[in-house]
């Protein structure tokens, strides 16, 4: 979905998704646990909280950066089944505005070159802020408590 602002809040690549489903492998070779919501599991294939009774899977995920010492594996939540995605439309997903969130800024290289904590009031300026660096070529946005990754926030049209 794009924004007003010249970049794209992007959920897990369904592409991504769909692989671990057919592998049954997660980027470390693990089988994905899969188990039933017990609600509020933050679901990164539709940026959304879990709802109780949902079927979904917990695998590790590394977000979409180039190869290199600063690409991460973490754990992530999303539905066992296929999902299309985001319902909200476009902007910040509106269940987890108000939830603290670091945003962690990447250059072209996939290298780490600043980023900010934010209380989730106004995420869209801190992600104005960021993404007025030209250095900066995209966004992750990361849990506070635990550090996994909640979407990426990526440019779109030119710099």
């Amino acid at each position: 979905m794009t924004t007003r602002d010249g970049y794209l809040i992007q959920p897990m690549p369904a592409a991504a998704l769909a692989a671990v489903r057919h592998a049954g492998r997660d980027v470390s070779g693990q089988p994905p646990q899969r188990f039933t919501a017990e609600g509020g599991e933050p679901l990164r294939c539709c940026l959304r909280d879990g709802v109780v009774g949902e079927p979904l899977l917990l695998f590790g995920y590394a977000p979409p950066l180039p190869a290199g010492p600063y690409r991460e594996v973490g754990p992530v939540f999303a539905h066992d089944a296929d999902c299309p995605g985001p319902a909200h439309g476009t902007g910040y997903p509106p269940e987890w505005r108000g939830r603290p969130q670091v945003l962690r800024a990447y250059d072209h290289r996939g290298r780490i070159v600043g980023g900010r904590l934010h209380d989730g009031g106004d995420p869209e300026a801190v992600i104005g802020e960021l993404l007025a660096d030209p250095a900066v070529d995209r966004l992750h946005s990361r849990n506070v408590v635990y550090g996994c990754f909640m979407f990426a926030v990526l440019r779109t049209g030119g710099r």
